[in-house]
Order: C-alpha cells, then structure tokens, then sequence
C-alpha cells in the first residue's frame, strides 16, 4: 500500500486547523454551510463550458432542481446523470460544480447535476426516487437538451454513487430508462455490517461517528439497512446492470465495501473497471484545488470511461 499523499495530508491538516466541531455534533443547516465553505477553500477553479442551464424537474410530491452542463460541439450529445455526495445530508448543485464542468470537457457529453432531496428532512427512500425519477425525466426529454437518449449514465461520489448504483438497479427492474455505464466513486453499498477499512480508517476525513450519524440521519428505521435500494451489495442478482467505473481510494472508511461491490458485478457477469487511488482519502474529487494531480486523474479516468461506453 502507498503512503498517503503529501497533498491528501496537507488537505487534512487544513480541515484540522478550521474544524472545531465535528460533523456529527452540528446541526444539518451548519454541516450544509461547512461543506460549501470547504469546497470553496480547497475546490478546483471552475472550468469554462459551453452552456450552463437549471431546470425544474418534477417529482413525487414536488419538484427539484437540474443544473445542465453543455459541451462545445454540435451535438447530439450523450448524457452523465450525476448525484453529489455529502452522506445524503449535505451538497448540493455548487458543491460539485467545478468536477462537473471538468468531465463535461473532457467526456465531451452533456452532464446533468441532480439536486435530490436531503435528509433528515427527507428520510429514505426520498432521495433514491428522485434520482431515479430525474434520471427518467432526462431520457424522455433528452432531446430539448441536445441529448441522445440512447447514450444515458448515471453517476456519483460517495453517498451519490450509493445512489447511482441504486438507480441503476431500480432502471433495470423497471425497465425504464435504459442505461449505457455507471460511474460509482467510493461509494457506500452495504448498510447491514461493519467493514475492516471503517476501523482502519477511520478519520481520515471520514469518520465511524459521522457515517452513523448520516445513517440515522437518512434511515427511516433499523430495517432499512437490508433494503437492497440502499445496500445494493445484498441484491440477489446483479446480473444485466450497466458497465460500471468503480473507483475506491486507499485512505477511505468506505473502501472495502467499494471494492466488494465491483466484485459482485464482476461474479454477476457484468464488465467493471475497477480503479483504487492507494494513496488519497474520501471525497478527492471535490479538492482538486489541494489534491490537484489525483482530482485531474480522476476526472481523465471517467472521461476516458465515458467515451469508451457511449462509443460502445
């Protein structure tokens, strides 16, 4: 295993020096504020892109909102569905918009940031129909957008790649919409038992306090944790999903169950590129401003993953 990175290290000791209450001790409204705070400190500049659009997307109950990201070019373009992260509590459109705009470039595909609904105000499965609906909503009207709703992805960090994976699940029950890749970045798949790498690192960014303080944030009860639309690892059958990315970091709590997970699409028959960043933490996509080199990684990694499946 590599040695943490000196730039991950250097991003922790930041989060020390501005950090005087832990996450799971703050109201959800603080953790909120923190975590835009945080990302405007140690985020990459934002990139140029074509265009820039938010919509209205209707859902059960309500309505939430889609940033759309435009490449240059002419188009038709394929479509990434993506879901931040932030333990279903926390983020929102602006969290995540520096990586967007810099895979909507690189992928050359039009990317399509979801602002589901957060807990505890919204309990499971709120978030999860969003997404999925959202996601509808796009192959049916991918062509005001310039979209080709036959080249449709879904993705997501963290607690957005649980949710990617879930969506990907609920589609092929459903049938609708039909889905060309899945990019799942360190993302949470198993809610029923404990992991090594939550014991062994813990609190490297993450910590075992602030993931059951997420869990009791998000779960409606105790049962919800063998719920298969939020621990997709216990799905009986994982067969006939989409290709997948799954990208695990070395230095994560959630590590381990990342990597179980794209085991389980392999043994299901499904192609998985599997990718492990040894030596970076959770949630590296987001501070690129600190973790320069692993965040242009990373974005060149799901570009190139995109371009492969939408050529596919």
């Amino acid at each position: 295993m590599l040695p943490l990175s000196p730039q991950a290290r250097k991003f922790l000791d930041f989060l020390d020096s501005i950090r005087e209450t832990p996450v799971y001790l703050q109201t959800p409204e603080k953790n909120r504020l923190g975590k835009r705070y945080l990302v405007e400190k140690a985020g990459a500049p934002p990139q140029p892109v074509a265009g820039v659009k938010e919509q209205g997307v209707p859902v059960e109950d309500g309505e939430i909102s889609v940033r759309i990201y435009s490449p240059y070019g002419t188009g038709p373009f394929p479509v990434l569905v993506f879901f931040h992260g932030g333990g279903w509590v926390m983020g929102d459109l602006d969290v995540v918009d520096s990586p967007l705009r810099s895979i909507t470039n690189a992928a050359e595909c039009l990317v399509i940031s979801v602002a589901y609904r957060l807990a505890p105000e919204h309990k499971f499965p709120v978030a999860l129909n969003d997404c999925y609906q959202a996601t509808r909503w796009v192959a049916e009207n991918a062509h005001t957008f310039n979209g080709d709703r036959q080249k449709i992805a879904v993705g997501g960090e963290s607690a957005g790649g649980n949710l990617a994976a879930c969506t990907s699940l609920i589609a092929r029950e459903r049938g609708l919409p039909l889905l060309s890749y899945q990019v799942l970045l360190y993302p949470a798949t198993d809610f029923s038992r404990d992991y090594p790498s939550q014991e062994k690192f813990n609190g490297y960014f993450l910590t075992r306090e602030d993931m059951e303080y997420f869990e009791s944030s998000y779960l409606a009860g105790e049962g919800d944790k063998r719920n298969i639309y939020l621990s997709p690892m216990l799905a009986d059958d994982l067969a006939d999903l989409p290709p997948a990315l799954v990208v695990t970091a070395g230095y994560d709590p959630l590590h381990d169950e990342g990597k179980a997970y794209a085991e389980r699409l392999v043994d299901a028959g499904v192609k998985v590129d599997y990718h492990c960043f040894e030596d970076m933490i959770h949630a590296f996509l987001l501070f690129g401003g600190m973790m320069k080199e692993a965040n242009q990684a990373l974005v060149e990694l799901i570009a190139r993953s995109l371009r492969k499946a939408f050529a596919g």
